[in-house]
């Protein structure tokens, strides 16, 4: 059975991770006068870059020869994971702000736009959605209709399926809580490093440098989580992701202050 408690986390968690990202779009759009295609722009360039092009990339290399090498090797596996997501994020972000919004004005508004957008989209989805699979699942788990779950998939994805149903079933408050407080500061994270590639893009020429740095800092980010997750606890580690992020998030604002108004 999986605890009341934990089935009503699900759902507030549910709720934030849609309640967000469109609350501060709207946010931005009335208040500020931010263009709602720049947000959108953010969300298409994630969906596109993250989701499907480095998940192609993650099918060639880890199904691949040396899959299991670096699957096996944390510090392997970390390295790797920062770079893809570093290198396909911050290109997409870079090129879509390049050609896509070439006509938004030099300020540093299409910028948080953006993030809200790119940032926005991967709460959404990773999240939000995922909240509402895990209630999905729950219910039927304490209704008693695993049975149907199984007989719905295939014989060799069971012990898959068997290992997400202990996991939704174990799942306690806490590990809610931080998921909540990680997406934030995995939100705040994609403000910062957008700020980064705007000024890049709009000032160009010795500005250019914050592009690659983008890209450092986001595999710097990502490795570090993977290689901390086994040896410090939950709270420590999401204090030190949203340490990061913060930092990150400054050096974007002190960097934003070079675009005219």
């Amino acid at each position: 059975m999986v605890p009341v408690s934990s089935l009503i986390l699900m759902a507030v968690n549910a709720l934030l991770g849609f309640a967000v990202p469109v609350c501060l779009s709207i946010y931005l759009v009335r208040k500020h006068h931010a263009k709602l295609s720049t947000i959108l722009i953010g969300a298409g360039t994630f969906i596109l870059f993250a989701l499907v092009l480095e998940s192609i990339l993650h099918q060639l290399v880890l199904k691949g020869p040396h899959g299991a090498a670096i699957l096996d090797n944390t510090l392997l596996y970390a390295i790797y994971g920062g770079l893809a997501a570093g290198v396909f994020e911050e290109t997409g972000r870079f090129l879509s702000m390049k050609f896509l919004l070439k006509k938004e004005p030099s300020t540093p508004l299409p910028g948080v736009a953006y993030g809200i957008g790119h940032g926005g989209v991967e709460m959404l989805i990773i999240f939000g959605i995922t909240m509402i699979n895990n209630l999905a699942i729950s219910a039927l788990i304490n209704s008693g209709q695993t049975d149907a779950i199984f007989a719905k998939v295939p014989e060799e994805a069971a012990g898959q399926l068997q290992a997400q149903l202990d996991q939704l079933q174990a799942l306690g408050a806490g590990t809610l809580l931080t998921g909540l407080w990680e997406r934030c500061s995995a939100l705040i994270l994609h403000l910062g490093l957008s700020m980064l590639v705007w000024v890049a893009v709009r000032k160009g020429g010795k500005w250019l440098w914050l592009f690659p740095a983008a890209i450092a800092l986001h595999a710097l980010v990502d490795a570090g989580a993977v290689m901390l997750q086994k040896s410090v606890g939950m709270v420590p580690l999401e204090l030190i992701i949203t340490a990061e992020a913060i930092a990150v998030a400054a050096i974007g604002y002190m960097v934003a202050k070079k675009l005219r108004p």
